[in-house]
């Protein structure tokens, strides 16, 4: 059996076909869960954000105007719920509290990398959403070039230009 036409059923299930969309959901679900996953320091907060950015998928089919591919919508979205995570994760860090500064830093539950992640996190949120979107694709969820021109209907070059910007933008964010 193959895999579900993602493409196919996003149109199908904005349409109001709720059977659709419940397969779409099934199907969307690990994607999902890897961008949210490459994103959050902790399993707990990526499933947070995945089950966030299927709701909100749900939620805004009906309104999804098929101006860009579905996934390049659905990435944008776990992005952002991504985001919006790892904010209200450090919302709850009070200001000059060392104690629970150092609990949030214990290198026992952050590690290096996801330390990294939310330094990128927050330059990302910096940059232009066109240039966030395809150095995201590519550096974080490994896409190719092609793949991501095809998302985002722009030619290659487009895509190859956008992602040398974005990463000169944020090397002297996570520099300076």
């Amino acid at each position: 059996m193959h895999a579900p036409d993602v493409e196919e059923l996003a149109r199908v299930a904005s349409a109001g076909d709720l059977a659709a969309l419940n397969v779409l959901l099934v199907a969307v679900r690990p994607e999902v869960l890897r961008v949210c996953v490459r994103l959050l320091p902790n399993r707990e907060d990526a499933e947070e954000a995945c089950q966030d950015t299927l709701l909100a998928v749900a939620r805004g089919l009906p309104r999804f105007e098929g101006r860009s591919a579905f996934r390049t919508w659905m990435y944008r979205l776990a992005t952002n719920r991504s985001r919006s995570a790892y904010r209200r994760t450090r919302s709850h860090v009070p200001a000059g509290s060392d104690d629970v500064l150092a609990e949030v830093a214990d290198p026992r539950r952050t590690s290096m990398i996801a330390a990294t992640r939310l330094d990128l996190l927050d330059a990302m949120a910096q940059l232009r959403p066109e240039l966030a979107e395809a150095v995201a694709l590519r550096d974080v969820l490994d896409l190719s070039y092609a793949e991501i021109a095809v998302l985002h209907q722009v030619p290659e070059g487009t895509v190859k230009s956008r992602i040398h910007q974005a990463r000169r933008e944020l090397r002297k964010l996570l520099t300076a």
